[in-house]
């Protein structure tokens, strides 16, 4: 049995001694000449294997040549391991598989390298997998969104909440840190001992920065954070979730801002790229680009397999339940407007109500306002309490006859709040009202399902989920896209012209008018393999433990102000900070590679009910690590220290 997932028991005893061990590696790698060099700025490959092992270095870098470039996430020293166990490498750059278009289902030619197999790093002949749901501790039922109690997602709940158990084989192990203190001062949280194997221990651990083989065969587990939550089996396995080899899959993150690694926390503006959406895109350009549906020649037809293979993805990706219900737009603002224009223009009228959350980003908003004015309609609008959820019990208040419309967010881009969607459309339903969701700040987050959500419509953009900007999805109901009319005219959304009278082609070409964006729709599909690959439960899991970390360590700074503590939250941590105005600690951070977003956020009312006119906005998603919400925090409590009153 593979002893990478070593986690001690009663009365077992490691095969080493880890104080010694612990002290031994700090010894070890001061001396390195890699990490003297990465001291110096100098980065250069240094093997850790034992003399005489076969060595191998990760996908996408060289065997272990002098000088190879060490990707930023990897700790110089830890890219050439023994070949056996084989380390987790990186997604998109292992070794490719070449795959029929057909069976691939992807759009590509025969002779296309794929570059995103199947993700199953192994130790040994052991495939790593996880549970494809979370379950909720109490019901037992599967969630789809990564917030499993209502006590999960704010310190407030009680410190470090447990995850939930992921599966009968499979249960929360805290890894905890040594004695030294973190970067905070102190220890980070422990969890209660129990002895069973495969279940919580709060004995302390010691561990490399990645997996290493000893000489004397033991597998040292891979570095996590000191405040992370690492699921393992009653094996002892570890899960397939490696934030070094996803790192390595977005060349960005390499990038250095004034001279420091650059950390990148506005994830809710943009997420970024990883190589094999940008390969694909490249691809498209290179081999396939042409316009779509009207040709006869090849290129037109690889282009139309490569668009159309793209709306089967995001019809999977979402459980809809047919893929000619799936739209491509701009992206969520656009979608918006499509739905206001031609399903608002047509069934909106005088003394009408449509009804939004005090939540909404403003193109949740001003399209609405301006139908409302149009046709005579008034908006409505869902209170929040002061931690920022909707109060459910005010929106029942406000639902009627005259009720036609319902839109709202399922995250807030400003706080993070996940809104209960699905109780929201089921009142709606039964008023007899329509309903959108926004779906821009969860659909990288958390599982969506269409179908179970039951919402009329539902929108995303591509670059919310590591896909190109540009593009977005409505998906709707059939019979509500069928009623709806065209909202722009033009050519591939016709069947047939003449000056008299236009025919228009069924959904989804009726409100694709024009030449579309192809190469970014192609582009989302790609993104969208890739989060397949890595499974969302698995990011949401560890985005979680990310999220109450940080809405922790931050709020404990005096002054800080956490802005948005609803108990369900994704992703966003706003907060302002006495003495400040919300640029200043942007541009301080910034001066240490660390990238957020500081203003309203193109949210202004829920800003405003919160008391402040615009907030600092670290966002986060699965490529980001705790050591970055450290150099966050060391910033944030630099500043607390020499606070200026006012």
């Amino acid at each position: 049995m593979s002893t990478s997932g070593f986690i001690p028991t009663s009365g077992a005893q490691p095969p080493f001694d880890p104080a010694l061990l612990a002290s031994m590696a700090s010894a070890l790698f001061g001396a390195l000449p890699g990490e003297q060099a990465r001291a110096a700025g100098v980065q250069a490959p240094v093997s850790l294997a034992p003399a005489g092992s076969p060595l191998v270095s990760p996908a996408g870098f060289g065997p272990g040549v002098p000088g190879t470039p060490i990707p930023q996430g990897q700790v110089p020293g830890t890219n050439l391991l023994p070949a056996s166990p084989t380390p987790v490498l990186s997604l998109a750059h292992r070794a490719p598989a070449l795959l029929p278009h057909a069976a691939a289902g992807n759009g590509l030619p025969d002779n296309v390298v794929t570059q995103l197999p199947a993700y199953e790093p192994r130790f040994g002949s052991g495939v790593l997998g996880v549970p494809e749901a979370m379950r909720h501790p109490a019901t037992g039922s599967a969630s789809p969104f990564y917030f499993v109690s209502d006590s999960l997602g704010h310190p407030s709940a009680g410190g470090l909440p447990l995850a939930a158990p992921i599966g009968e084989d499979f249960v929360p192990a805290a890894l905890a840190p040594s004695a030294a203190p973190s970067a905070l001062g102190s220890a980070a949280p422990t969890r209660p001992a129990t002895t069973p194997a495969g279940v919580i221990s709060s004995e302390p651990k010691y561990y490399f920065v990645d997996s290493v083989v000893l000489p004397n065969g033991y597998v040292t587990p891979a570095k996590p954070a000191p405040h992370a939550t690492v699921f393992v089996s009653s094996a002892g396995q570890r899960p397939p979730f490696d934030v070094n080899a996803i790192r390595r899959d977005f060349p960005i993150l390499q990038e250095r801002v004034n001279g420091k690694p650059l950390v990148w926390l506005d994830n809710a503006a943009t997420t970024h790229k990883p190589q094999s959406v940008i390969d694909r895109i490249a691809y498209f350009y290179a081999h396939e680009n042409s316009n779509i549906h009207r040709a006869a020649h090849e290129l037109a037809a690889r282009a139309t397999d490569a668009y159309e293979g793209a709306r089967e993805r995001v019809k999977t990706f979402i459980n809809a339940p047919d893929v000619n219900e799936v739209i491509f737009v701009r992206g969520t603002t656009e979608a918006i407007n499509l739905v206001a224009k031609s399903w608002g223009a047509q069934h909106i009228g005088a003394g009408d109500e449509i009804i939004v959350s005090n939540l909404e980003h403003h193109a949740n908003i001003v399209p609405w306002q301006q139908l409302a004015a149009a046709k005579g309609a008034k908006l409505r609008v869902i209170p929040v309490d002061d931690s920022g959820q909707v109060l459910l019990d005010e929106y029942q208040k406000l639902l009627n006859s005259r009720t036609k419309l319902v839109s709202v967010t399922q995250v807030s881009n400003a706080l993070g709040t996940v809104v209960p969607v699905k109780q929201i459309v089921e009142l709606a339903h039964r008023a007899g009202a329509r309903v959108l969701v926004d779906g821009a700040q969860s659909i990288s987050h958390m599982r969506v399902d269409v179908q179970d959500i039951g919402a009329d419509f539902f929108v995303f953009s591509g670059h919310k989920v590591f896909g190109p900007t540009g593009i977005g999805v409505v998906w709707g109901k059939r019979e509500v896209l069928e009623d709806m009319p065209p909202w722009q005219g033009g050519g591939n959304m016709i069947a047939d012209v003449t000056f008299e009278k236009t025919v228009f082609q069924p959904i989804p070409n009726k409100f694709e008018a024009g030449t579309g964006n192809i190469a970014d729709a192609v582009g989302l599909g790609a993104a969208i393999d890739y989060v397949n690959r890595i499974g969302i439960e698995n990011i949401a899991r560890y985005e979680h433990d990310l999220l109450v970390y940080g809405m922790q360590v931050l709020g404990d700074v005096r002054g800080v102000r956490l802005i948005g503590t609803a108990a369900d939250k994704a992703s966003v941590m706003s907060f302002v900070l006495a003495g400040y105005t919300t640029a200043e600690v942007g541009e301080a951070l910034n001066e240490e590679g660390i990238a957020v977003r500081t203003g309203h956020h193109c949210a202004q009312p829920i800003l405003r009910r919160m008391g402040v006119e615009t907030t600092v906005r670290p966002s986060l998603a699965f490529y980001n690590t705790f050591e970055e919400i450290d150099r966050l925090l060391a910033v944030v409590q630099r500043l607390a220290s020499v606070r200026r009153a006012g």
